[in-house]
């Protein structure tokens, strides 16, 4: 029997490992064509980019390892059962949940380990990533002259070049318009040609240019609105530089992140929950204690808490004409400024309750689903293995087609729970937990019919079951 273990557990592993890592590039794929445009032309450093993809790889792992489980145990039972090894070793007396025995063994553990990253890994690396990929967004394009074009990429400047060389460096017929002091364009320096090189730590460019004019309109001198004096200074040799440290990546600091859901583990999201709770209890109370006491629905006259009558059933609308015209106006004017005062107060309390609530609600779903990820781990291999046993076609074809069906499935579920969850249609544990509920009875279905050799894609077989149930329905009648 350990021989025939070990043997199971080697077929298993290997296409495990193998879809793991497909599902896993396929995925980061995506995640690099939809942020392709924050991640070209910013001159980023390699190790950088690799970070970010290792960082990115890490959130998908709770997408990548359900489908990983689901795809390889229904490989691994079809090859099984298209080499006719299933049967061999079923007709040598060892039924489909002896040869399971193992693989069960690895779920539980590959359930266990899911649990403790989305509990302990999935939000450090939540963190990572969305705190390097906020930076990387924010970086500012690499920085690039184009000949003949203005660039204003530098703060406080705007640079033109006739021409650039082949060597990259040496350029002619520039223009450099300083608008550092934030007067327009009062001073201008051009040179026929110069040198651009990068200080030793690259936090700075430096112009070395060659036979060019200074022009600078000095608005700093007196008069100057009636004299417009003008100052022209020509030179052989001059060095400007210009600050690099807005195209350098800066980090932020982490801590920022760190109260963000996605970035917390089931005792902190605890801790969060129950914060937030007590704040939207608190607003509750307070703008219920304002709008009453704003409204005056309580007797003020009176020490005792008393509200008063409601007299809008017994009001006559036709008491307003007992005033004068000016004073109707200006009493009519005081109800509606007071109705849209309470109005207003309410739409703006109704939002911050609503905003905190959702809050409430997506803390929950992240909660809950550190527990259901692991648990759909277990639940997709007891769909994959018992299908595979059924349909005995091993590869990437039929196992493919099969599997990606029943993991659309069990996503569309997941996420719409997860958007009524959001949106407080459904409470957490039934929106979360409905696609387990859902994969619970189909996996014990394929494994009552897998371990009784039932022939479930045998169309004689459904054409039997069919007029079998049509007869007993003609004899009732």
């Amino acid at each position: 029997m350990k021989k025939l273990d070990l043997f199971i557990l080697k077929s298993y592993l290997g296409p495990l490992v193998m879809t793991f890592f497909i599902a896993l590039f396929i995925l980061l794929m995506q995640f690099v064509w939809k942020y392709i445009d924050d991640l070209v032309g910013k001159g980023l450093e390699w190790f950088i980019i690799v970070k970010l993809m290792f960082y990115a790889s890490s959130t998908f792992v709770p997408l990548a390892l359900p489908l990983a489980i689901l795809l390889s145990s229904l490989m691994m039972f079809g090859n099984l059962g298209e080499h006719y090894e299933l049967v061999t070793i079923k007709a040598a007396g060892i039924s489909l949940s002896r040869i399971m025995r193992p693989l069960i063994v690895v779920s539980i553990c590959i359930s266990a380990l899911a649990f403790y990253f989305s509990n302990v890994i999935l939000p450090f690396a939540n963190l990572k990533f969305h705190s390097l990929l906020f930076d990387v967004r924010e970086k500012k394009l690499s920085f690039n002259l184009k000949e003949g074009v203005f660039y204003d990429g530098i703060e406080g400047f705007v640079i033109r070049i006739g021409k650039k060389d082949k060597d990259g460096n040496t350029i002619r017929d520039v223009m450099v318009y300083d608008h550092t002091k934030h007067l327009g364009n009062v001073s201008l320096t051009t040179a026929e040609w110069g040198k651009m090189e990068l200080s030793p730590d690259k936090k700075f460019l430096v112009f070395r240019l060659y036979n060019g004019t200074n022009y600078e309109e000095r608005v700093d001198l007196r008069n100057n609105e009636s004299t417009h004096p003008f100052q022209r200074t020509e030179f052989s040799e001059q060095y400007q530089m210009f600050d690099l440290s807005a195209f350098q990546l800066t980090r932020t600091d982490e801590s920022l992140f760190k109260k963000n859901y996605e970035m917390q583990n089931i005792t902190q999201l605890s801790h969060s929950i129950d914060s937030i709770k007590t704040d939207l209890a608190s607003d509750r109370k307070a703008y219920e204690l304002s709008f009453i006491n704003s409204q005056q629905f309580y007797d003020r006259k009176s020490n005792l808490r008393r509200k008063k009558v409601d007299t809008v059933k017994n009001f006559n609308p036709t008491v307003i004409y007992n005033f004068k015209a000016a004073d109707r106006f200006r009493i009519l004017e005081a109800a509606l400024n007071s109705a849209k005062s309470a109005k207003d107060n309410l739409e703006v309390s109704k939002d911050n309750i609503y905003n905190k609530s959702k809050l409430i609600f997506k803390h929950q779903i992240v909660y809950h689903k550190k527990f259901a990820f692991s648990i759909a781990c277990f639940l997709l291999f007891f769909i994959g293995a018992p299908l595979g046993a059924i349909i005995r076609k091993g590869g990437l074809g039929m196992p493919a087609v099969v599997s990606t069906m029943f993991f659309i499935l069990f996503w569309v579920i997941s996420f719409v729970g997860e958007k009524y969850t959001a949106e407080g249609v459904v409470p957490a544990w039934q929106g979360i937990w409905f696609s387990s509920a859902v994969l619970m009875p189909i996996g014990i279905f394929l494994t009552v019919k897998a371990t009784n050799d039932a022939s479930l894609f045998d169309v004689d077989a459904w054409l039997n079951f069919f007029k079998k149930l049509f007869k007993l329905r003609e004899r009732r009648i």
